[in-house]
């Protein structure tokens, strides 16, 4: 009887502590952003989820595997580009799995693969690329990145959706040597500018000369305006010469002797 009580107590204490367990980790809930890649004794079964699944315990085993978008900073990376100028650079990216049994079977941590590959990738798309293309057309420095970046991870289940740089730190000298080109550029427009107003003016004044040229009445006329104007504004009398037609005509019809010229 004794022996009967003592074999029901070791098998109740197996049951609790060994039966249960292993029916608690059989349940598996995998989430709908998740799947889970089985493997049946080491080998490879299938993908399975989302929703409530059922695991031969110590047989078979689950791995999860994320599918929602990650987003992965690239750290600083220094490099010299193409033209010889040091530059300090991150960025960052966006993936994700689309692959689960090739991102649990082809690569042992596809977040830090893909972590590697676009550090090196960054180094050496800028060591291609001059500073003026980083400088100026980075939506295409982008492209080329998510591009390369996207073929090295592919096989690995891994879709890189984008790759931006998000900063670029130059030296100080160089920052100087552009602040100087630039103010360079900005005195040479303005010059330009100002050229032009000249050239502009030059010509309607070479086209008024010619007017009043064909016309000689006209720059009388245009005299007496002027002094007009200028009295009006100033509020006063102004005294100025006859001109020298006018009183030759008048002494021509009036007089009877013409002035004497000097």
């Amino acid at each position: 009887m004794d022996i009967l009580i003592a074999l029901l107590s070791v098998g109740g204490l197996i049951f609790v502590f060994v039966i249960i367990p292993l029916l608690f980790s059989a349940i598996k809930i995998v989430q709908e952003y998740e799947r889970g890649v089985v493997f049946w004794l080491g080998r490879l079964q299938g993908t399975r989820g989302p929703g409530l699944i059922f695991i031969v315990p110590i047989i078979q085993r689950m791995v999860r595997v994320d599918l929602r978008t990650v987003t992965l900073d690239i750290p600083t990376q220094e490099a010299i580009t193409k033209d010889n100028v040091t530059v300090k650079v991150n960025a960052v990216a966006y993936f994700n799995v689309v692959n689960p049994e090739k991102a649990v079977v082809k690569v042992e941590d596809y977040r830090r693969a893909t972590w590697q590959i676009a550090q090196t990738t960054l180094r050496s798309v800028l060591g291609q690329s001059e500073l003026d293309e980083l400088l100026a057309h980075r939506e295409e420095i982008n492209e080329k990145l998510q591009r390369i970046i996207d073929e090295q991870t592919e096989p690995w289940g891994i879709k890189v959706s984008i790759v931006e740089v998000k900063d670029v730190e130059l030296p100080d000298t160089m920052k100087r040597a552009m602040a100087r080109q630039a103010e360079a550029e900005r005195e040479k427009r303005a010059k330009i500018i100002h050229a032009e107003g000249e050239y502009q003016a030059s010509q309607q004044l070479a086209e008024a000369a010619r007017i009043i040229g064909q016309e000689p009445s006209a720059l009388q006329l245009r005299y007496l305006q002027t002094l007009t104007e200028i009295a009006v504004e100033k509020n006063s009398t102004i005294i100025f010469p006859m001109p020298i037609d006018l009183v030759r005509f008048f002494l021509e019809h009036f007089g009877g002797q013409k002035p004497q010229e000097q």
